[in-house]
């Protein structure tokens, strides 16, 4: 990127001497139009210097990605080595056991496959990685290679650009590797339904789209998250019609609705057993879908009634999001429709207006037999405004798995229509299982009802209490402590458990579990995070002196835990970049585990701060060993910020 900018540079510069001196021999006869041309240039020259000055600071400041370093050296020596070679496997990994080096770079086994297959040369892998080993070109970050078993390229990093490495990350903090061009991603997640409380099936769409937009706007992205909520459609005229009833004058006075849930199943029971009532709901629906004022009135206290109960659990969650439910769309359900009719697209089946789509069995319905939209229409709305409204480059829908096929139908609708390529354009469905409960069946409760979403974060609030006041941690801590050591722990667990299970798998929700501070669990890491901020805290180091010593003082990694912690640390950018293409975020929780508990083996081994064993008096303080401390809780609370958990200095 910086030598094309400089390149520019350098062909910019040129043409404005040549402007130049066609201005001085007279050659042009338009010298008012070289003086237009020449200012242009040198605008962009301009803009061009300040931009490349711009991307090299930020990425002086950047994290490094080191197997993205070593993916780039490789792929170099690759191509060096086989010049010929079409889209040679790049495979680089960090090693599994100390005596395999650092990373590992594997390819040579890819390549010799490749030349058997396509030139019938029969070369043994380790022939090949020998070839790889010897282009490999000058550069900071390798040590030395060494070639292992049937051809794996083992690496070994230099001591210097860790330790340097680690210098930039404590004096920049933690800065995401550059993105380039910035992007735009629309994230769909959450999506309770109007008059319904939001239950334990909502916390997973919810937990995961939330931290999804953590990362994506970490790594620089430009994000818009987006709450598709159910607030529209024909279950709005049995609402109506129950209010018209129940609160007559509700034009004039706000009706006090507490328990919208209640509301919800009496409309519901009167709409499947009273036939006029049924009618008069059909009737509520037409007039509502012709924006009736008083009708609209009645739909819009309903909704901020349940916006008012979502809001809470937002609240509660951290969450931020922008409503935007299917009434937004409602108004271009009709080009939808007359778009793929005009394409030919469109069969008429029973009435219905049906389109089929390549691949997929069932069709999408875009028009009921009544006249009425489905949700089919309302989902091809939402994505091509998404698409070209709002320019999204990348579109993520988070909805359960159960969703999968009518997903998959309505994207490859849209490819069909021509409103996206793939190859330009992500739209992915990162689909989540269900949560279940002890019994490994759907979550319930005893009484065989869905779990409110409020209730299993009050439930939790209530939990974290009892575990903090069973460690005696009320007898240490100042009431307002406790009780952030209380909100920090409950819902971080609640969190945590569901985004260290892999989302495409079902999971047991177990507040048992979740509140266990041994093992992968938020309990054990908030813990561990409190534990590491205190060390430079009880040796008397505060921020100021932390900071002076990361610019003057070199960070030592000569202990093999030490070079273990510095390497794991450094891994952080990658794991990142690792979720921004799956977007599965339970890689993050492992490597945060890991992280805490590399950390947990670097501290019984070397000495931070040493003592005299009779007086307790500070002997000596490892200042190079402290900064490793800090570079680990740097990165830990950038991994808590990113999957929503809030640490408490003292818990």
């Amino acid at each position: 990127q910086f030598a094309f900018q400089e390149n520019e540079i350098k062909l910019l510069t040129a043409e404005i001497e040549r402007l130049k001196n066609f201005g001085s021999l007279g050659v042009s006869p338009s010298l008012e139009g070289l003086r237009d041309e020449n200012a242009k240039l040198k605008y962009r020259l301009n803009f061009l210097k300040k931009s490349l000055q711009e991307e090299r600071s930020k990425s002086t400041k950047s994290m490094v990605n080191i197997n993205s370093c070593l993916q780039e050296i490789f792929g170099a020596a690759i191509q060096a080595a086989y010049p010929d070679l079409e889209n040679p496997p790049l495979v680089v990994t960090p090693s599994q056991q100390p005596k395999f080096g650092d990373y590992q770079c594997n390819s040579a086994m890819g390549i010799s496959q490749i030349l058997l297959k396509t030139r019938e040369q029969k070369v043994i892998p380790r022939e090949i990685a020998e070839k790889i080993a010897k282009n490999i070109p000058a550069n900071e970050c390798i040590e030395k290679v060494e070639i292992a078993g049937p051809g794996f390229i083992n690496v070994h990093l230099r001591k210097d650009f860790v330790s340097k490495q680690l210098s930039s990350l404590l004096i920049n903090g933690v800065q995401p590797p550059a993105i380039g061009k910035r992007k735009k991603v629309v994230v769909d997640f959450s999506s309770p339904n109007i008059a319904k409380e939001m239950h334990v099936g909502h916390l997973r769409s919810t937990i995961i789209g939330e931290s999804m937009c953590r990362l994506f706007e970490f790594a620089g992205y430009d994000v818009l998250r987006l709450n598709h909520l159910g607030d529209w459609g024909t279950q709005f005229g049995m609402l109506i019609a129950h209010l018209q009833d129940k609160f007559p004058d509700y034009l004039t006075v706000s009706p006090p609705i507490g328990d919208l849930q209640a509301f919800y199943k009496e409309s519901k029971r009167r709409f499947d057993t009273e036939e006029e009532f049924k009618k008069r709901a059909y009737q509520c629906v037409v007039l509502l879908q012709s924006k009736n004022p008083d009708f609209i009135k009645a739909w819009n206290l309903i909704c901020d009634v349940s916006r008012r109960e979502f809001q809470k659990i937002y609240n509660c969650l951290d969450v931020t999001i922008i409503e935007r439910g299917e009434s937004f769309y409602h108004e271009m359900m009709k080009d939808i429709v007359k778009e793929f009719e005009d394409k030919g697209f469109v069969q008429v089946d029973d009435g219905r207006k049906v389109v089929f789509v390549p691949g997929f069995p069932v069709p999408l319905t875009i028009m009921k037999s009544d006249g009425g939209y489905t949700y089919d229409t309302s989902d091809l709305a939402a994505l091509k405004h998404r698409l070209f409204e709002e320019k999204g480059d990348i579109l993520i829908y988070v909805v359960d798995s159960g969703q999968s096929v009518h997903f998959q139908t309505v994207f490859a609708a849209g490819q069909m229509i021509g409103w996206y390529d793939p190859k330009v354009t992500r739209v992915a469905h990162a689909a989540f299982g269900v949560v279940l409960g002890e019994d490994k069946k759907k979550f319930k409760t005893r009484s065989g009802d869905t779990v409110r979403l409020i209730d299993l974060l009050e439930e939790g609030l209530k939990r974290a209490m009892d575990k903090l006041k069973d460690k005696e941690r009320d007898k240490v801590l100042t009431p307002e402590e406790l009780k952030a050591a209380q909100t920090s722990v409950a819902f971080g667990c609640i969190k945590y458990a569901d985004l260290s299970h892999n989302r495409l798998n079902d999971y047991v929700f177990s507040f048992d579990k979740m509140l266990d501070d041994r093992g992968n669990t938020a309990a054990y890491l908030l813990y561990a995070f409190t534990r590491i901020r205190a060390i430079a805290r009880l040796a008397n180091i505060d921020e100021q002196m932390l900071r002076k010593a990361a610019r003057e003082e070199v960070i030592v990694l000569d202990h093999e835990k030490e070079w273990k912690l510095g390497k794991c640390i450094l891994r952080f950018p990658e794991i990142l970049q690792k979720i921004l293409e799956d977007l599965l975020l339970h890689t993050l929780c492992d490597y945060l585990y890991e992280l805490a508990t590399t950390f947990t083996e670097f501290y019984d081994s070397c000495y931070c701060v040493e003592k005299d064993r009779q007086t307790g008096q500070i002997v000596k303080v490892n200042m190079w060993r402290l900064l490793l401390c800090e570079a680990t809780a740097t990165v830990m609370a950038k991994g808590f910020d990113i999957l929503g958990i809030k640490p408490v200095q003292r818990m």
